[in-house]
């Protein structure tokens, strides 16, 4: 944040007290996904893009991919479209709750989130970097309802990813049984 950027797949992306700083465990997430789906004019949505580091990156690493991003957070997507323009990216970002109905129209070929997931018990096994400079919205949610995002992500999953299409998520990896469940429940 002092410096207002961060690098991610070897590409700076500003940053700001409005967006998390991109971490390694998160370019993972977008590798994995290259080195899996090569296939060119691939649709794909984002949910909860923050700083934009994932949809940015795979639209310019992806053959012709066709990228839509969402975030609750009219101040995350200002900063999201700002990279996207400075590393001259087209993709479509659009302010949604993911917790709400979903109302796309579209199908896609992948979803993708980093959604909140950790928990409020956490809290004290956070650095206090973290706590006191990253959007608290985009880390956290409530201990009785630890996946309450995945939740909302799979069940709108269902309605606009096409058949065989694929679903990434970045998890809490104290969560992990309880999403894989959560998944398979819905088919997936």
């Amino acid at each position: 944040y002092v410096l207002g950027k961060a690098d991610f797949y070897n590409r700076s992306f500003h940053v700001n007290q409005n967006v998390l700083i991109p971490r390694r465990e998160t370019e993972e997430l977008v590798d994995l996904i290259i080195k899996e789906n090569n296939k060119p004019n691939l649709k794909l949505l984002d949910v909860g893009t923050g700083s934009g580091c994932i949809p940015i990156t795979l639209q310019l690493e992806l053959k012709n991919a066709v990228i839509e991003a969402v975030d609750i957070s009219d101040l995350a997507i200002e900063v999201a479209q700002g990279n996207a323009t400075q590393l001259n990216s087209n993709i479509r970002f659009y302010k949604m709750d993911a917790l709400s109905k979903w109302t796309l129209k579209n199908q896609y070929d992948i979803i993708v989130s980093n959604p909140p997931y950790v928990t409020i018990s956490e809290k004290e096994k956070m650095e206090q970097h973290v706590l006191a400079y990253e959007p608290h919205l985009a880390l956290f949610v409530e201990n009785d309802n630890p996946i309450i995002f995945y939740n909302a992500i799979i069940k709108g999953a269902c309605s606009t990813l096409r058949p065989n299409g694929k679903l990434y998520f970045e998890i809490n990896e104290a969560l992990g049984k309880e999403v894989k469940y959560k998944m398979e429940q819905e088919g997936f």
